[in-house]
């Protein structure tokens, strides 16, 4: 393990349980535990399982003006964001590309923001930079993040306070968890019910611990977060998104609310406003699409996508075989003329042409809990 990796405050901790630790945006992660990647998939698809995903940012914004200030960077309604609320976000740049996406919570006092690890520098010198003069950009550091996913998630939290049962999806409230001061949203990555956990850097191991030890609970690696998300249609920054990706070419127009867009109450005023209000209107020239596999050989990212006659017309950006499906599925950037559901394409692999169908996202159906 390279001397300059980052670790999260329960590096020792994962240690301690087996896991396997590469590198990712800069830190030490668990990939996976001794059970693998498959038995952890599993576990969060029928139980619950638990992530340490302290290498996310996570920042505060302090002021008056801070709601108002962050909708110049951002193309979403944050000003009518409730206490207690959460929305998707990310932010855009001058050619309407996407810098990043992140998690928005209106808490009393504060914006909680939780963003990318390997773009939080970068983040925290565009809030500064653009907005710093009228709210306080405040990273945090001292936090730790824990995420509990799983249809069983709910009941193995209520374990250290009933009152997280209250909470629907995108809802968030402080809570006493073992003596700590945490913050807990009702979200996550895996398409499951789940928790995000915010919890002090001291307080992560006993509280991971405490976790983990329940029946219903297993540890969980980046390998399975990724198989998981993957089936869940969720982007991943960096491979399904990036700085040359508008959010309409990913499909995340649902994300812009209509006051935000052409038209609307607070329209524009953001980094590209202009770029992707017109693809709001016209459509984009590719499009995100999901694909499975109509054959069993894996198609991983990098895949070149082509038409029946052989010519590109595509991508694959992620790929996987599901655990929950037992066949490729894979998220490819195509042609709009070849987005629509059940076209067939081919991906390319070791030189030779696989099969696939566009399909509508996600693989796996959402299992958030809404009340």
């Amino acid at each position: 393990m390279s001397a300059e990796l980052l670790k999260t405050p329960l590096h020792d901790f994962h240690v301690e349980h087996g896991a396997r630790l590469v590198p990712f945006a800069g830190y030490a992660m668990p990939v996976n535990y001794p059970a693998g990647i498959l038995a952890e998939h599993r576990q969060c698809r029928e139980s619950a399982a638990l992530f340490d995903v302290s290498h996310m940012g996570q920042v505060r914004l302090v002021g008056d003006d801070a709601a108002k200030a962050l909708e110049t960077l951002v193309p979403m309604d944050i000003q009518g964001l409730g206490v207690g609320r959460q929305r998707y976000a990310f932010f855009t740049n001058a050619a309407g590309g996407l810098l990043d996406d992140l998690m928005v919570t209106r808490r009393e006092h504060d914006l909680l923001l939780v963003v990318n690890a390997g773009c939080k520098d970068a983040d925290i010198r565009h809030l500064v930079t653009h907005i710093g003069h009228r709210c306080q950009v405040v990273p945090m550091p001292e936090r730790a993040l824990l995420a509990l996913q799983g249809p069983l998630a709910a009941q193995a939290l209520a374990h250290m306070h009933h009152g997280v049962t209250a909470l629907t999806f995108m809802t968030g409230a402080g809570f006493t968890l073992a003596g700590a001061e945490c913050y807990v949203t009702r979200s996550g990555y895996t398409g499951e019910d789940g928790f995000e956990i915010s919890v002090p850097a001291e307080a992560a191991v006993e509280i991971a611990r405490l976790l983990a030890n329940l029946p219903e609970v297993r540890l969980a690696g980046l390998g399975a977060r990724d198989t998981l998300r993957l089936e869940a249609g969720l982007c991943l920054y960096g491979h399904d998104i990036d700085d040359k990706t508008t959010p309409v070419e990913a499909g995340l127009s649902w994300a812009i609310q209509k006051l935000r867009r052409p038209g609307g109450e607070r329209e524009g005023h953001y980094p590209g406003a202009e770029v992707v209000g017109r693809q709001l209107g016209a459509g984009a020239g590719v499009k995100r699409v999901g694909l499975v596999g109509l054959e069993r050989v894996p198609v991983r990212e990098g895949a070149t996508v082509v038409d029946v006659n052989g010519h590109k017309v595509g991508r694959v950006t992620s790929g996987t075989v599901s655990p929950t499906l037992n066949r490729p599925i894979a998220m490819a950037y195509v042609g709009a003329e070849h987005a629509r559901p059940q076209a067939e394409v081919w991906a390319e692999v070791r030189g030779q042409k696989q099969p696939m169908r566009v399909v509508p996202m996600p693989f796996v159906p959402h299992r958030y809990f809404r009340g």
